[in-house]
């Protein structure tokens, strides 16, 4: 079996569809080499993606099609045999890949014995596509087993990200894998070494832990993978990723992990990040990356240090991150021309800290500012957690989430709903084309990072203690991201537009979290949702899921998301 998303990429890839074109060829205007980077076409880095109506998105024509089939599997990725869930075959699954402009395909098969799923496209805007955001109970009822769903979406935005199921902890079995959309970049670069996934890592399955976890919180993680692979005591390999001299390489960082906040370094080599989730920044250089789950940044590290081998890092940060092997989970940058063994160099200093890369240095290229400063449309959200009936649940809004997997948002909005009930935890957006400012409180020491889907974010402010009327916000030209990092015992302020109607999720990517209630959701523009609904398909998958509940016993006993 194999394990990189590097290595399975041509298994998918073989099955897009015929005939692509480059989106370079669309225009002699410019021409994306190692040595023009910040341009694609009649395109370039300051073209404003999110005016699609004013064509600042390339209309390719093209579609990338994919097939992806989830399946039960047993695999030993750092050693230790175990069962997980695989995505044709591997994990992580093959990578996505498309350039920007171009239409995405994925037909999803549902082969698992037993077991719902969906595939969410993280960080992928849906611009009027919301039944294809890929959430149960909120765009779609689960694939029952046997069943199929085809997702259709337009790759308006470029960069890096990862599918993973939507439901349930299947995410963090196995059922995720790479998206890379390419375009232009703030900096040049030789060659792009692709996605590089971070995940934490158990050898029972995290379902079999979910009950532990109810009642006691969290529990401690194993191991970890770099790209699916790691070792264990005297088991398993690492990855090996060969660099030559000389040479200036991209990397596409992604912290996949359940509940593991990593610090990413090479020793002895700088890191230049050119991007933070889908949004591209103007390049910082940094020894050492901090990144919280779901995040993904963009860095550039040439290869200009002394021909050997060097030890690539991620590291648990135990302020919020528990982990048996922190200190073991490393993969090998080796120097081609230098002799094959493991590295002997060793790590930075760094502090041990669940803190976001400071929000001064994340300066996107396109610069853009939130809105007005009177701040007059603030919502108040508040993080805690709370014990039911003695099990853990997290909760932001009245009360934990708990959705109906048979009952998703979309559904209810197809047949007019006027009421959503307080478990729904609805915030209702009616205005097109309005700011809104959201104040997220933490009650609580641990940091969470809190994802929005539909829209990237403006991050206004994110700092310790309590947020007041007198906390300064920038609003000129702020981090844009889907994913930051809410401080333990402090706050975070996100402003966003309501240009994309649909029922969208915000909670945190802890995956625990999420399940245990660590969500909102606002329904943007209801009354012009219906209108993007393909009921038949919406309907279908329901009744499928219907049936197939009928005659399985199978219990909600998470969140529903």
């Amino acid at each position: 079996m194999l394990f990189s998303a590097l290595c399975v990429f041509t298994l998918c890839h073989r099955r897009v569809w015929a005939g692509l074109v480059s989106t370079a060829q669309m225009s002699t205007d410019c021409q994306n080499t190692p040595d023009s980077r910040n341009c694609w076409g009649p395109y370039n880095i300051l073209s404003n993606y999110y005016e699609e109506a004013s064509h600042h998105v390339p209309d390719t024509g093209v579609m990338r099609e994919y097939w992806l089939e989830i399946t039960n599997s047993t695999s030993a990725p750092d050693g230790v045999s175990r069962p997980v869930l695989v995505v044709n075959g591997s994990v992580p699954g093959p990578t996505i890949e498309a350039d920007w402009g171009d239409t995405v395909v994925v037909h999803v098969h549902n082969a698992m014995q037993s077991n719902g799923s969906t595939i969410h496209f993280h960080g992928v805007r849906q611009n009027f596509t919301n039944p294809m955001d890929g959430v149960a109970s909120i765009t779609q009822c689960p694939i029952a087993p046997g069943e199929s769903y085809t997702y259709k979406w337009r790759a308006t935005q470029y960069g890096t990200s990862w599918y993973h199921s939507h439901w349930a902890l299947q995410a963090w079995e196995g059922v995720f894998g790479g998206i890379v959309i390419n375009g232009p970049a703030t900096q040049n670069y030789d060659e792009d070494k692709g996605v590089i996934f971070l995940n934490d890592w158990t050898h029972q399955t995290v379902d079999e832990l979910w009950y532990y976890a109810e009642e006691h919180g969290t529990f401690t993680m194993d191991n970890g993978l770099i790209n699916g692979t790691n070792v264990y005591h005297s088991v398993g390999q690492r990855l090996n990723i060969e660099f030559i001299s000389g040479t200036t390489y991209r990397l596409r960082l992604i912290n996949a992990a359940l509940d593991t906040h990593f610090k990413f370094s090479i020793d002895q080599h700088n890191l230049t990040v050119i991007a933070m989730d889908f949004v591209a920044i103007e390049p910082v250089m940094v020894p050492y990356i901090s990144i919280g789950m779901g995040q993904r940044y963009d860095v550039l590290v040439t290869a200009n240090q002394p021909l050997r081998n060097y030890w690539l890092r991620a590291i648990p940060q135990n302020t919020c991150s528990g982990n048996d092997n922190g200190s073991n989970i490393k993969a090998i940058v080796h120097y081609v021309g230098s002799p094959i063994a493991d590295p002997t160099t060793q790590a930075l200093p760094m502090p041990d800290d669940c803190d976001d890369e400071p929000m001064a240095s994340l300066v996107p290229a396109l610069s853009l500012s939130a809105g007005s400063s009177t701040f007059s449309t603030q919502r108040i959200a508040s993080a805690s957690l709370s014990l039911a009936n003695t099990y853990f649940r997290w909760e932001i809004g009245p009360q934990p989430m708990q959705v109906a997997w048979a009952d998703p948002s979309l559904l209810q909005i197809y047949n007019n709903a006027t009421h959503w009930n307080t478990s729904d935890n609805v915030i209702e957006l009616s205005m097109a084309n309005e700011w809104v400012f959201l104040v997220i409180q933490n009650t609580n020491s641990v940091a969470h990072p809190i994802h929005l889907h539909g829209h990237d974010f403006y991050l206004l402010a994110q700092d310790i203690g309590t947020y007041s009327a007198s906390s300064s916000l920038s609003i000129n030209n702020p981090p844009r991201r889907d994913v930051a990092m809410l401080p333990g015992g402090g706050y975070m302020v996100i402003a966003f537009l309501t240009d994309n109607p649909g029922a969208w999720l915000l909670h945190c990517h802890i995956g625990l979290h999420s399940a245990m209630g660590f969500a909102l959701q606002f329904i943007e523009r209801q009354a012009e949702v219906h209108s993007l609904i393909d009921y038949n398909t919406l309907s279908g998958t329901c009744d499928s899921w219907t049936s197939y509940t009928a005659t399985t016993d199978i219990e909600e006993d998470d969140s529903g998301i």
